[in-house]
């Protein structure tokens, strides 16, 4: 592998991705686009599925719970099986297996069946974030790290508006089922790419160890559960607003779900954005994740509110990109003290640990709301997701914010002697 590029006078945070890490970086891309575009298919095939087998609108519902209840309890344990079998083989593993799941679901003869292959689809998908993010930290320096991972985050976000551009056409010209059919496909052929082509890891992180304790000095740590914490609030921003503003535009505003879909393009584009500015950000700031995250959120909760109340589409639509837009930038600074901090061989765990807060949000948001958005109102609906912004900014002063005080806050040993240039490199970085 190349060695890393620096920029002239090697300044910290602004370390350029060498051949290996653009590598890994488009990659992963490809892997989480079609990891995102697979979970948002079912919302695009609801209708029809719901006439086939004559669900309720309930019924739709437990169709996508049943995905993140799964998605979430997979979330560790697929960290901890990258850290014991490696990131790229569970990476694969994943893939190729909710590819079939995604197979099945067009398949499906019943909704009871339809339960079942959603439930082990998100399995599938619940031990991929952990292995991913681990695979970046393998493949790239710790002043690379943010930046790569904010590059490879920003699928999300493109998926939001790459999802209705190819799944709508399939489904209104040859039926529901075909999406996940054609989906599957492309699923297989990611597949095929990451196994061929992901590189090695650096050989300074294949020499990096667990230090005593593995796994359990993660899971244990109340340090880590405060940054799954931070990530909880800013999910309950994200998974909140992707659930009922689609909702809120046709019912409240009386836009088509079209229409109401097409709004949404401009605050993906600038989520996708703000993630790989977020991640820069990381990078620049050695961590020191509250830089980032306090101002974020302090806007965020702002255009939140002033979203709530707004009385006119057009003001909400624009609030509502300057809200997902700031509090995007948060995304990647949540994750960076961590791993550029941790051993490879803990980074699946802990990012595994992290997401499992997130999608925690994914569970909670959508309810909550739906309780609120009955007995007062979509205003005190939106107005709801303000405690997410509070929560991740208040988190984010009080845990550590850089990689000395985050060992010590773990209680992990100094690097072994051979990976004192990486340690080194990861305090100036």
């Amino acid at each position: 592998m190349a060695p890393p590029s620096h920029n002239p006078g090697n300044a910290p945070g602004k370390e350029r991705l060498d051949r290996g890490a653009r590598i890994t970086v488009a990659l992963l891309f490809a892997a989480w686009l079609i990891d995102y575009v697979d979970r948002l298919v079912i919302n695009l095939a609801l209708p029809s599925i719901g006439d086939e087998f004559d669900l309720s609108r309930t019924q739709q519902g437990v169709a996508v719970s049943v995905f993140f209840v799964a998605y979430a309890l997979c979330q560790i344990p697929g960290g901890m099986l990258a850290d014991r079998f490696g990131a790229k083989r569970v990476t694969c593993w994943a893939l190729l297996i909710w590819s079939v799941f995604t197979a099945l679901t067009g398949l499906a003869g019943s909704f009871a069946i339809l339960l079942v292959v959603r439930f082990l689809f998100g399995v599938a998908e619940g031990i991929f974030p952990g292995a991913s993010m681990k695979a970046v930290s393998e493949r790239t320096t710790p002043g690379q790290r943010m930046s790569a991972n904010g590059l490879v985050q920003s699928s999300n976000a493109v998926a939001a508006v790459v999802a209705p551009l190819v799944a709508a056409p399939l489904i209104a010209h040859f039926g529901w089922r075909s999406a996940f059919f054609s989906v599957a496909a492309v699923g297989v052929f990611v597949y095929a790419a990451v196994r061929l082509w992901l590189p090695e890891p650096q050989d300074a992180t294949v020499r990096s160890a667990a230090p005593a304790g593995g796994t359990r000095t993660i899971v244990r740590s109340g340090t880590m559960w405060a940054f799954a914490g931070m990530f909880f609030g800013y999910d309950i921003i994200v998974w909140g607003l992707n659930t009922w503003v689609p909702s809120y535009l046709s019912e409240e505003r009386g836009l088509a779900l079209t229409s109401a879909g097409a709004l949404a393009v401009v605050p993906a584009a600038v989520a996708t954005v703000a993630v790989i500015v977020g991640g820069r950000l990381a990078d620049r700031f050695e961590g020191h994740q509250r830089k980032v995250v306090v101002p974020a959120m302090a806007v965020s909760s702002i255009a939140l509110l002033l979203m709530a109340t707004a009385s006119g589409t057009a003001a909400f639509v624009a609030w509502m990109t300057v809200a997902i837009g700031s509090a995007s930038l948060s995304y990647m600074p949540v994750f960076a003290v961590p791993l550029r901090s941790l051993p490879p061989a803990l980074t699946g765990a802990a990012a595994g640990l992290i997401t499992f807060g997130g999608q925690l949000g994914g569970v909670v948001a959508p309810t909550a709301m739906g309780l609120l958005a009955d007995a007062a109102g979509f205003t005190a609906a939106f107005g709801f997701l303000v405690l997410g912004a509070v929560l991740a900014a208040v988190l984010s002063v009080f845990t550590p914010q850089d990689s000395l005080s985050f060992r010590r806050a773990l209680r992990l040993p100094e690097p072994a002697p051979s990976l004192l240039p990486v340690a080194a490199e990861s305090e100036q970085a």
